[in-house]
């Protein structure tokens, strides 16, 4: 007997037949002999609709109140869930994120989990009962119910799996597993059988929608058996693993793409020491995650930098350095939307010179220019207008041959949450 988590996103249950569909993939997986836990998203675009109803109320609606809200949409999914499995001639029982013990830091709307307390889960499932928990959802230490944000049942899965030492935490979704990039725009994109933690995180972060990147660093730490696969057939999937097998003369495994950045730009700042520090520690303080930084040359004494955000936190990073700006003196700041960040990942390329060059050449040879470059030992990260994102991807794809057949894979698209 082994402990498998299941997780299924929202378009798997996206309506009471998908929901029964689930039912019986859960059932089969107890038929085996196995102990059952699942993590459950709200019902198809039921999160996107309470987001709506809520902008209709408010153009700037309390985060406390938008993670009361919110966490309704998976409470409605697990009991639906529970009353198909019992028609069925099951034992289930299911728990929001509070009951099922997840404790999180005092942050709404972005909690991250600070203790995971499985004892209500634990004895139900030696009860005999399949268990099904709200994924995405937890609780602080003062009562407070809290989200993790978008793509956070993924890491409620991973977390079950890891405080319960499940055997197997299963990614349910509606692809097959993870491709070498979203095969929406490559239609010849591959299916790989295994990726590493280290490159999984990578595009995680880099904005390939396949899994939570904390999930991932959760995995990673406490070695889950991690694995993607889809909920409309019994495929197999991804497995995600401390190592994976790399082919010999590899260098790119696979591409990500975000659409979610945007640049601002500070200009005229005093290059003196502690200014950098004083900005970034300043949007640090508001929770602004920054991510790319370019500083350019100085002149008179003054420098101008760069850097870019989430098109969500734009608004509050310009509202940060204005309250700054009598500390910091400098001369203007610009942003910029309608960018892309897109990029290539691969444990081989460390090994293999010349592989930021041949990006920069295929890029270029699109027509489009380069506006921030970032790097590290197994991506290269390009900042560019959005307008041309299909032909250089496709570009790409081809340079690094990853067309071909015997290519390792990885990147595509996710059911968030």
């Amino acid at each position: 007997m082994a402990v498998y988590v299941m997780k299924f996103g929202g378009s798997s249950v996206g309506d009471t037949e998908r929901m029964k569909r689930v039912a019986r993939r859960i059932i089969e997986k107890q038929d085996e002999g196995h102990q059952v836990m699942v993590v459950l998203s709200a019902m198809g675009d039921t999160t996107d609709d309470l987001i709506d109803q809520a902008n209709m109320l408010s153009d700037n609606p309390p985060q406390r109140e938008m993670d009361m809200l919110l966490t309704t949409g998976e409470q409605i999914s697990i009991a639906l869930l529970s009353i198909a499995i019992h028609e069925m001639g099951r034992k289930a029982v299911s728990f929001t994120g509070w009951q099922a013990g997840f404790r999180t830091e005092a942050e709404h709307g972005r909690a991250r989990i600070t203790d995971i307390r499985p004892e209500r889960v634990q004895r139900a499932l030696n009860e005999g009962n399949i268990v099904i928990v709200a994924g995405f959802q937890g609780m602080t230490e003062e009562g407070e119910i809290t989200t993790f944000g978008r793509g956070g049942s993924d890491t409620t899965a991973v977390a079950l799996a890891a405080a319960t030492a499940a055997d197997y935490c299963e990614i349910y979704t509606d692809v097959d597993g993870i491709y070498s990039t979203d095969p929406r725009i490559v239609k010849n994109a591959r299916k790989l059988n295994e990726i590493s933690y280290d490159e999984m995180l990578e595009l995680a972060n880099l904005g390939a929608a396949v899994l939570h990147p904390r999930a991932v660093e959760y995995a990673k730490q406490f070695q889950v058996r991690l694995v993607v696969r889809s909920s409309f057939n019994h495929n197999e999937g991804t497995v995600v693993k401390e190592e994976a097998t790399m082919e010999q003369g590899v260098a790119v495994s696979g591409i990500a793409y975000d659409k979610n950045v945007a640049r601002i730009s500070i200009l005229g700042v005093s290059h003196v020491p502690g200014v950098l520090a004083k900005v970034f520690g300043s949007l640090a303080d508001a929770k602004i995650n920054v991510d790319i930084i370019v500083q350019s040359g100085v002149e008179d004494g003054k420098a101008d930098f760069s850097f870019t955000v989430g098109l969500d936190d734009r608004e509050n990073a310009l509202e940060v350095l204005s309250t700054i700006r009598s500390e910091i003196p400098y001369d203007d700041v610009t942003s910029e939307d309608g960018l892309v960040k897109i990029s290539i990942v691969g444990a081989g390329m460390v090994s293999h010179p010349g592989v930021a060059a041949e990006m920069f050449d295929v890029i270029s040879k699109q027509g489009v220019n380069i506006k921030m470059v970032s790097t590290s030992e197994i991506k290269v990260s390009c900042v560019i207008e959005g307008t041309k994102l299909n032909e250089v991807i496709k570009a790409l794809h081809t340079a690094y041959g990853l067309d071909t057949e015997s290519q390792v894979f990885v990147g595509g698209p996710q059911d968030r949450r």
